[in-house]
């Protein structure tokens, strides 16, 4: 990808038709990938998307030394059996790591193996404070001795023993509970989380641990107990779909009247995101594993049974992901009827209702975390404009709304459009888009 330009040209108003396969979860990759640390034998993984951050991260498990081994084009295998932590005080380390948010679940692994880790300040989307508390915090209560230098922005962690304890995490942080985990399997003892996440893709890091030789109890709930276990073997996994795609794409159905199919949506672990968007008056079918979204003319928003205004509000699973937030909010713009769309655990997620306003779009900006949508039911098109994307989600937003608008959008800075969702200007191409890459 060019370095200079980094924009798409997209002419909306066509009404798009076919099936789309989602890739695999971002989200559970950068844990999954990271817990390849934890054995010296070799582990094979499958359905891993080729985007950005995903792609750094296993460059980056090369750089420590990793043996990894691409069999196709979502499918490798890695072999962590010459791994030199060291080399993460190396100003390759340091800038690479720095770069990528979840390069953070280095640590958890690492020190459960090694018993030491280093770690750059990490980077990623820019929506407000998303703080490593949790994570250190959890560490300590494990055994370890955490130092953070102020001056080279670099955490230190080591440990000379990891013994089980109770802990009750403050705040259910996925990459928090995930690197946790990580770190408890091999410690001696038993550990208890409370309060731990529980999304799919810790059920899913859970379930490839336990495969591993791994002692962990209560997956799928907030308790988890992990009894330690001396040494973890290789094994095989197979990535969820991801869910953040698979609500995307019912969004930009409905935003664009276009009949689409999902396939392969491993609905069991779709939470209550479909019945989501169902408020919104979405119709959908479910054909075996795949959802059928039908073209629609018009959708309407349910109101609650008392004729209030529907609210639509993110939290930790099993309650709606804020990840889908920006996207229930863009397809709302074109639907009859109102909602408030509360973003509550991200401060500054809704900051890019702006450009949609410029398109056109009926929406009152309350404060960083609530907006208001009022639908115009498609009594106009939004009209296309230039604009740039602030983070992965919004920017998928933004090109699903130019993608519903008469005229020409140009959306800029879609490096961060690209970090999270694989070859999505070919996958929509071939469904009817008209996207350029310029």
């Amino acid at each position: 990808m060019s370095n200079n330009i980094d924009a798409f040209e997209v002419r909306g108003g066509n009404k798009l038709k076919g099936e789309i396969t989602p890739q695999g979860a971002k989200n559970e990759a950068l844990q999954i990938l990271c817990a390849v640390l934890l054995t010296d034998e070799k582990v094979t993984i499958s359905n891993i998307p080729n985007i950005h951050d995903v792609n750094m991260l296993i460059k980056i498990l090369g750089d420590i030394g990793v043996k990894v081994n691409q069999l196709n084009e979502d499918t490798y295998t890695f072999e962590s059996d010459a791994v030199d932590v060291d080399y993460m005080m190396s100003n390759d380390f340091k800038k690479n790591g720095a770069a990528l948010r979840g390069s953070i679940m280095l640590v958890g692994p690492l020190l459960a193996r090694f018993k030491k880790a280093y770690m750059p300040k990490p980077g990623g989307d820019k929506i407000g404070r998303r703080r490593l508390d949790t994570h250190f915090l959890g560490f300590e209560s494990l055994g370890a001795k955490f130092h953070f230098d102020a001056d080279e922005n670099f955490y230190s962690v080591e440990a000379n023993e990891l013994k089980g304890c109770y802990m009750h995490l403050e705040e259910p942080s996925v990459t928090g509970t995930a690197n946790i985990i990580m770190c408890a399997v091999m410690a001696e003892g038993t550990t208890t989380i409370f309060n731990a996440a529980c999304e799919p893709y810790i059920q899913q890091l859970c379930g490839m641990l336990n495969s591993m030789g791994a002692d962990i109890k209560g997956v799928g709930s907030n308790l988890l107990t992990i009894n330690g276990v001396k040494k973890l073997g290789g094994c095989t996994h197979r990535m969820l779909p991801d869910m953040i795609e698979i609500g995307s794409f019912i969004g930009l159905a409905a935003m664009t009247q276009s009949e689409i199919t999902i396939k392969n949506c491993r609905l069991d672990m779709l939470g209550n995101i479909p019945a989501t968007f169902k408020k919104l008056g979405i119709q959908m079918e479910f054909r075996g594993d795949d959802i059928y979204i039908p073209a629609q003319e018009h959708y309407e928003i349910a109101s609650f049974i008392d004729g209030s205004i529907l609210t639509i509000y993110d939290g930790p699973w099993p309650m709606f992901t804020p990840d889908l937030l920006s996207i229930v909010l863009v397809t709302a713009t074109q639907a009859r009827g109102s909602v408030l769309i509360h973003q509550k655990m991200f401060e500054s997620r809704l900051f890019f209702v702006d450009k949609l306003i410029d398109m056109g779009a009926q929406i009152i900006l309350c404060d960083p975390h609530r907006a208001n949508v009022i639908g115009i039911d498609r009594k106009y098109n939004l009209r296309g404009i230039s604009m740039s994307s602030p983070d992965i989600r919004a920017g998928v937003s933004l090109l699903i709304a130019a993608l519903s608008a008469t005229g020409k959008s140009t959306i800029n800075n879609i490096h961060q459009i690209d970090r999270g969702y694989q070859n999505i200007d070919k996958r929509l191409i071939a469904l009817g888009a008209d996207i350029k890459r310029l």
